[in-house]
């Protein structure tokens, strides 16, 4: 089988997802664009270079609708020859389409891929394509269907999480992230969005909260406890799945949740005969992809089952891990992971993640890995472990090795 390496990752800064977000006014398609572009100017590549675009993103309604990664190559400077295919797999979209174009390359389906995703939240707003997991009562009934913010909660009930515990992991998330640009550890993948004038937009992750501390995150307000306890009353359907507990304990808030951003990131993923083609070293060898589906009341523990598959697939432990990045959609998700593995925080989201920075829903996956890939490579480390929980109960994930 054709091995498949990683040539280039970059992103986009996350721009708060509000109308007064640096990155209100810029489309998916022209942030997606963007970054196609990034890739191929800094790689040197021109004309019928790649395969394919595979672009994930998880809203795929209105202007994120249609088949948005042909949208994206159309509007960029990629030839019209390269065409694209836009796929959902909620959070772990953006990963999903890294894996697919990894295996699409082992499979001898081409030398060359671009694969990555996006989401603008501050255009396109979480959940209005009206999924009918969601709104659907034939699935929504049987399958317990909560929102995530209450899977969160179940998973700090149900593995013992504390308030202190989850607002302890993400004054830590914003402390890391902080210390990350202050050092430049991201300068190698970030690409500032810029105007249609060249004029730069954004250059730094626009949602972060440096400030915080665990007296600031005290005095925010459970954020989904009267969605839960009143209107609709979540919790008794949580607890009729689920009643050996006695009732759901609310401890995620604005401030130990993901965050609401527009963002867009892309790899550059090929054989070896592609590098060669192109004059390029390649960075490291996606090792291994996984991907598995789990309870889709509780949702979000992904990330424990997939490790656990990607791990014995593989023949490795968790021990021949060096670095892991576990996407921050709730704090009691990456709570979980080191309390299952036993991992130690010193390895794990060791530069901030998406309570800090934002989550922007389609593109995080292929962020987690460009985060991941410069790590392994500033720390001197040899094998990553990337994954992510994904909304109705699934989980993915992806461990690479530098080369």
């Amino acid at each position: 089988m054709t091995e498949a390496y990683i040539y280039d990752a970059i992103r986009t800064p996350r721009g708060k997802g509000r109308k007064d977000g640096a990155l209100h006014e810029v489309t998916a398609a022209r942030l997606s664009a963007q970054v196609l572009d990034g890739l191929a100017d800094r790689n040197g590549l021109h004309g019928h270079a790649v395969e394919d675009v595979i672009w994930g993103n998880a809203t795929q309604v209105a202007e994120q609708g249609g088949c948005l990664a042909r949208t994206a190559v159309l509007g960029s400077s990629l030839d019209e020859r390269i065409p694209g295919l836009s796929i959902n797999r909620f959070c772990a979209s953006g990963m999903e389409a890294v894996n697919l174009a990894a295996n699409q390359v082992r499979g001898g389906a081409g030398e060359g891929y671009i694969a990555g995703g996006v989401e603008c939240m501050s255009r396109v707003p979480m959940g209005s394509d009206g999924a009918a997991v969601a709104v659907d009562p034939s699935i929504a009934m049987d399958s317990y269907f909560v929102p995530q913010g209450i899977s969160a909660d179940i998973i700090a009930t149900e593995y013992g999480f504390s308030r202190d515990d989850v607002d302890a992991y993400a004054a830590e998330s914003q402390r890391r992230a902080k210390a990350a640009w202050d050092d430049r550890r991201f300068d190698r993948s970030i690409l500032p969005v810029r105007d249609i004038n060249g004029l730069t937009i954004l250059d730094h992750d626009e949602y972060m909260r440096p400030q915080t501390d665990m007296q600031s995150l005290g005095g925010l307000n459970p954020a989904f406890q009267a969605m839960g306890e009143v209107m609709p009353g979540f919790d008794k359907i949580a607890l009729m799945k689920y009643p050996h507990l006695a009732a759901i304990n609310h401890v995620h808030t604005a401030g130990n949740s993901s965050g609401i951003v527009d963002g867009a990131a892309g790899v550059l993923i090929g054989s070896k005969a592609f590098g060669e083609a192109w004059g390029l070293t390649p960075r490291a060898r996606i090792r291994a992809t996984a991907k598995i589906g789990t309870d889709p009341t509780i949702m979000l523990t992904g990330p424990v089952p997939v490790t656990e598959k990607i791990l014995a697939d593989n023949g490795m432990s968790i021990s021949d891990i060096d670095l892991f990045e576990v996407n921050e959609a709730f704090s009691s998700v990456v709570l979980r992971f080191m309390q299952a593995f036993d991992v130690d925080h010193g390895k794990l989201n060791v530069n901030g993640g998406a309570i800090a920075m934002g989550h922007p829903l389609g593109a995080s996956g292929a962020i987690i890995i460009g985060t991941l890939l410069d790590e392994m490579e500033r720390a001197d480390r040899e094998v990553g472990l990337a994954t992510l929980c994904v909304a109705s109960g699934m989980g993915a994930a992806t461990i690479i090795e530098r080369v």
